[in-house]
Parts: C-alpha cells; structure tokens; sequence
C-alpha cells in the first residue's frame, strides 16, 4: 500500500510539472518552445561562436575553394615512372 503512494504522489508531481511546463508555453509571447541551439542565438552570434556543424561547413567550403583539381598535372616523365 506504502509504494501505491509512492507511485501516485510521484504521477501527481509529474503532473504540476508538465501544467506548469504548458502555461509557460502557453502565456508566452509567441507560445514556442524555446530555442536553445547555439545557432540561433544572437549574443553568441555577435561573438562569433557557431555550433561545430555550421564551423565545419565554413572550414570545409573554405578548403575547396584553396583545392583547384584543374591545375594538377603530372609530367610525362612521373607519369611512366609509376608504371
């Protein structure tokens, strides 16, 4: 009987919790969830801190416009060299 209330005290709390959770949403301005990824906040932006996905991109376009592929050849000599 001691672990029924346990369990029902606990599913209660959850409860209050996600009320309370909702008419946070719900009373807000725009009733959105916030938005907590690196990306999209403006005082890391104006800091210059990215997330690792969007500094990856930036790196990676950065070094395929360094690699120009059409530039590259070999000379005859190499060539037959590896034969």
């Amino acid at each position: 009987m001691e672990d029924l209330k346990v369990i029902l005290l606990a599913i209660g709390l959850m409860a209050i919790i996600v009320v309370g959770l909702a008419t946070q949403i719900i009373f807000k301005k725009n009733g959105k969830f916030p938005d907590t990824h690196i990306g999209s906040n403006k005082y890391l932006k104006s800091e210059g801190i990215t997330c690792a996905q969007t500094a990856d991109k930036i790196e990676q376009t950065k070094v395929r416009k360094e690699l120009k592929f059409k530039q590259i050849s070999l000379k005859e000599s190499e060539s037959q060299s590896f034969c």
